[in-house]
């Protein structure tokens, strides 16, 4: 059953009291209970993968995602897949699901991102208009091990290290740093207040000044001034334009394009934005009453998110002040078969709720709704000052400092809902277990261009039809 009022299902109270209790027991044997788990789970064994013999067809996993995508976008998708093993491993985090679940892990669970990889971390706006850099994307987040968000986010570096065809030892080197990194910060925040950790942050000044040198020191501040340049205000006249006298986006399929006549729109998205409506905290509700909706298209986003129904809306203001939303579909996290069902009958309220608790700060118009169908979409602005480092062609040193930021990123938002103490007292001091993920790094990097030249081989094949768009 379904807490109406919650949205929660009533089953899970029981876990929760349980949950609770564990964590009203003193730190240091919460650390204690962590190491033990090294006696059933070695540190060591994270670093090994071999192919299993019956793994799935890594094709197979592909086509199965796109069951419910919208059928003319999937061969973007696979397009932007196949540039390189690195937008290979962006674009399939079901695969990686899949593989992660048959990994080593302690049992510990936190609220996992889902799709933890370098290039779902970023800048972007506090409600206060600060600039913290923090986890942004979280369409797969759930409940899960907390070893599989730090596997994920490992590889990628690895993966994108070779892109940039750095050696195996400087991919290593990133991977190992991301997870060196994790494990000191998550226990520091073991030693916090549940309080403080609430209320860690990265803001942009932190990063600037931790810049080991003043060439670094400028490049960062650099990217600091051009996020906070990219604000919806500058992009609205880039994708909309005059029709008969009123503000419309302009279709650019197959990217951007209009699903809805102009007559059925209000009749389609009225529910939905009323349902949306309830989901913000009534302050945010008087905000948004001060905006109308003039269109609506659906833009095509991403890589993994490519043929899924994710809707830009074009609002004024009664003085024509712009405001763009996205409407993007929420459906089951690829982590649901593997680390069970959400708690959430709507998707949407999933990732709301997960990335309100990861985060440090969210979206003001963060909030979720339902369409037609039965399909769940969560909603916050479609660019606030977003912005993801730049990392083709990144330097080994580079790659470095950054793991060092999203690996103490990520500690700092898994202390926010999971036992740090716990987790860092499996981890323990030494270097054990990120030399292991370095280990582990380079492997899957190897099983990551394996399965990148399997979709090559299937779109030439004709089993795949791939759009590559130009750059």
């Amino acid at each position: 059953m379904v807490n109406r009022k919650t949205g929660r299902k009533h089953d899970d109270l029981p876990a929760e009291a349980g949950r609770f209790q564990a964590l009203m027991r003193s730190r240091e044997q919460r650390l204690t209970d962590g190491a033990a788990l090294r006696d059933r789970v070695r540190r060591r064994s994270h670093g090994e993968w071999k192919r299993p013999p019956k793994r799935r067809d890594p094709i197979a996993i592909l086509e199965a995602s796109n069951r419910d995508r919208l059928a003319e976008l999937v061969p973007i998708r696979y397009g932007r897949m196949l540039r390189t093993p690195f937008t290979f491993l962006r674009g399939s985090a079901g695969l990686m699901a899949h593989d992660l679940a048959a990994m080593p892990s302690t049992g510990v669970r936190v609220q996992a991102c889902g799709d933890c990889h370098l290039l779902n971390f970023g800048l972007f706006a506090t409600p206060e208009r600060n600039l913290i850099f923090d986890i942004n994307d979280f369409d797969e987040t759930l409940p899960a091990p907390w070893e599989w968000d730090v596997k994920r986010l490992a590889i990628s570096f690895a993966v994108a290290a070779r892109a940039n065809r750095l050696s195996d030892a400087q991919a290593r080197s990133a991977a190992a740093e991301c997870v060196r990194a994790y494990r000191v910060r998550l226990r520091e925040c073991s030693e916090m207040s549940p309080l403080d950790v609430w209320y860690d942050h990265l803001d942009a000044e932190q990063i600037i000044a931790m810049a080991p040198n003043a060439r670094i020191r400028k490049a960062r501040a650099q990217l600091v001034a051009q996020a906070q340049e990219r604000l919806g205000d500058y992009l609205y006249p880039k994708i909309s334009g005059e029709v008969g006298g009123r503000r419309r986006l302009i279709d650019q399929p197959p990217v951007l394009f209009h699903v809805f006549e102009e007559g059925r729109l209000h009749e389609i998205v009225h529910e939905a934005m009323t349902a949306y409506r309830a989901s913000l905290p009534e302050e945010r509700r008087v905000l948004f009453d001060r905006y109308r909706l003039e269109d609506l298209a659906i833009k095509a986003v991403g890589i993994g998110s490519v043929g899924t129904r994710c809707f830009v809306g074009l609002f004024f203001s009664a003085e024509n002040h712009p405001l763009l939303l996205q409407f993007k579909e929420a459906g089951a996290s690829v982590l649901e078969r593997y680390a069970g069902k959400s708690a959430y009958e709507n998707h949407g309220q999933r990732v709301v709720t997960g990335q309100r608790l990861m985060q440090s700060a969210s979206d003001i118009f963060l909030g979720w709704t339902h369409g037609r169908g039965g399909r769940s979409f969560y909603a916050r602005q479609l660019r606030d000052m977003k912005l993801s480092a730049p990392v083709e062609g990144a330097t080994a040193t580079q790659m470095h400092l950054y793991a060092e930021l999203c690996g103490r990123t990520l500690a700092r938002a898994h202390a926010k809902s999971g036992d740090a103490a716990l987790i860092s007292g499996y981890l323990g001091k030494s270097d054990a277990f990120d030399e292991a993920i370095g280990d582990l790094a380079l492997a899957y990097a190897d099983q990551t261009e394996r399965d990148h030249a399997a979709l090559v081989a299937a779109v030439r094949a004709g089993r795949l039809k791939a759009v590559i768009e130009e750059e």
